[in-house]
């Protein structure tokens, strides 16, 4: 399998495919590289009004720069916010080191086990114990008023930390098709001995209701659609309401009509600008001059030698062009078809001993499971993991286990300078 030596310009790519029922390679230079770039610089005044998308021709009387500024519009109680909440706009989540990206900022899931060791979402009570939030594991840190204030009950110990996602480079993501996620997941035990074997789970598309698709986005894979990604976060996160989460968590200190968002003048919904935006972004750029950097092209090699790329998958094309996704509510544009990104993930769900004990769309068996993490932008992350908690490239690699401990072994078998190859090559992703 040729690859380009530099992963900032797609030279080749291979495609998966399948032949006369056997996977195999084959190389194609017919698909251009995704436009890169952190375009989406977070102003004060005019928002949005420096920002480049991915080339995406947006629905009639909208722009970009709209789509931008409604991402990063702050909410208050006069317009939907709450009751319980998180934060009060998307770029508060997802901004660092522009509007899209990653951030600081994490959310709390709790819960508990049945007797058959089955996770059970909780009840929170709130409101002096007169009102409750039944059947939803994530607590909001966050109320309009001390009445709908959250808790964690005693009852429920399994207590999980999740940070927020990168959004940039996510409508590439959203055009891969199910088929090749379903090849990656069938190379992997073949390209480890056995020991990895990435899960990919259907999951609902809210907009398109009875259908489904292999699930995406989320540390739980629990999206496959990133209008069903914005109106789920739009209700957690922010507290409104919409058409696709049409009724709030609870009504204590509700200051507004179900659903809260509504379309403007041109027809648009606030989470159809949020899912407009996410999709125009251009994904996230390689640092090119430490790229460049004899180190860092020996740890590229080192990457692939001791095995991480079978997760954190080197690159991936997308659909092609006016292909039909998400139930047959969306169609893969010109600017998002037959695209080649380097995310550096799978998208699958993997035991690598770290998971959280939280079960979500996905079966039983995914409760400790987790995304692979894209490390595309991993330049611009701090806080590491799925839970924030390693701080350093080298104690997010230690904490790898499970599937990934075959991997964790050949790292370890490196020399001091090849490990820092290693890390130089991470530091310019």
């Amino acid at each position: 399998m040729k690859r380009a030596r530099f992963l900032g310009v797609a030279v080749s790519i291979s495609l998966l495919v399948l032949v006369s029922g056997g996977l195999i390679s084959v190389r194609s230079d017919s698909a251009p590289p995704a436009p890169t770039g952190f375009t989406t610089p977070t102003l004060q005044n005019n928002p949005g009004s420096q920002s480049v998308s991915n080339g995406i021709v947006e629905p009639s009387g909208d722009t970009f720069q709209l789509d931008q500024s409604v991402f990063e519009e702050e909410e208050g109680t006069d317009t939907g916010l709450g009751p319980v909440y998180n934060a009060r706009s998307c770029v508060d989540c997802h901004q660092s080191p522009v509007s899209g990206g990653v951030s600081q900022v994490s959310e709390l899931r709790v819960g508990h086990y049945d007797i058959h060791g089955n996770f059970v979402n909780p009840t929170i009570t709130i409101n002096g114990g007169l009102n409750t939030i039944a059947n939803r594991s994530l607590i909001n840190d966050r109320a309009v008023c001390p009445q709908a204030s959250e808790r964690v009950p005693l009852t429920e110990y399994v207590r999980a930390l999740r940070m927020s996602l990168n959004t940039l480079g996510d409508g590439f993501v959203e055009a891969i098709a199910d088929s090749t996620l379903q090849s990656i997941a069938q190379q992997q035990p073949g390209q480890s001995g056995g020991r990895i074997v990435g899960e990919y789970i259907e999951v609902p598309v809210v907009e398109a209701p009875g259908q489904t698709r292999i699930g995406r986005f989320g540390w739980k894979d629990q999206h496959g659609s990133i209008l069903s990604f914005a109106g789920d976060a739009y209700l957690n996160e922010q507290g409104i309401s919409n058409r696709l989460n049409p009724t709030d968590t609870t009504t204590v200190c509700k200051t507004d009509t179900d659903p809260e968002d509504q379309p403007d003048a041109i027809g648009m919904a606030d989470i159809d600008h949020f899912a407009q935006f996410i999709r125009g972004t251009q994904a996230p750029p390689v640092d090119p001059v430490l790229m460049a950097t004899a180190d860092a092209q020996a740890g590229q090699t080192l990457f692939t030698q001791v095995g991480c790329n079978i997760c954190h998958v080197t690159s991936i094309t997308t659909a092609p062009a006016g292909t039909v996704l998400n139930g047959g509510t969306y169609t893969v544009p010109d600017a998002l078809g037959n695209k080649v990104i380097n995310p550096y993930s799978d998208f699958l769900l993997h035991n690598i001993g770290t998971g959280d004990g939280v079960q979500q769309n996905g079966p039983s068996d995914t409760t400790f499971k987790m995304r692979t993490a894209p490390l595309w932008g991993l330049r611009t992350h701090v806080r590491l993991m799925h839970d924030g908690l390693s701080g350093s490239r080298t104690e997010a690699i230690l904490r790898h286990g499970g599937e990934a401990s075959g991997v964790l072994k050949s790292y370890l078998g490196l020399s001091v300078k090849q490990q820092n190859q290693l890390l130089t090559f991470l530091n310019a992703l």
